[in-house]
């Protein structure tokens, strides 16, 4: 399984800004919208929830049987503190995987530089400079449509 996680912070913390042992290096993987909105209709939520699930027996059969899975992680700020909302993290397998490797993938660029950069911002108390280096993120154009499958 891979993940595509589009949050750059939540990476961070992940990562530990690009330090923490087998993650010193960060790399930024752009893929198709296409390719994108496919894993999100084909996926299941990777957690039982009462309520949107029939039964325990139900979600595992269709997480078994799901190219992709969606959880929802807490998002984070720039000192890597929770925030008070989440950030899709979007699990691959099998032919989600493949199609990511052989056709989804448009780009790969290696930012540990960046995180470097922003790391040393915000440890430094520059706040507003690490701000500013921040790639721009915003919420998914049609993302609860797409989603709207996993609730039912």
């Amino acid at each position: 399984m891979t993940w595509i996680k589009p949050s750059f912070l939540w990476m961070m913390y992940r990562c530990g800004w690009g330090s923490k042992t087998g993650q010193e290096t960060v790399l930024a993987v752009e893929v198709t919208r296409d390719g994108f909105e496919w894993a999100l209709r084909h996926a299941c939520l990777s957690s039982h929830v009462r309520g949107v699930h029939p039964d325990r027996a139900t979600w595992q059969r269709r997480l078994k049987r799901a190219p992709a899975r969606v959880q929802w992680d807490p998002e984070r700020d720039l000192q890597l503190q929770p925030l008070p909302y989440r950030s899709l993290q979007l699990g691959l397998s099998g032919e989600a995987v493949r199609r990511y490797a052989d056709e989804w993938t448009v780009a790969i660029r290696d930012v540990t530089p960046l995180a470097h950069e922003i790391h040393a911002l915000v440890s430094g108390g520059d706040l507003d400079s690490a701000t500013r280096l921040l790639p721009q993120e915003r919420p998914y154009p049609a993302g609860d449509e797409l989603l709207a499958h996993l609730l039912g």
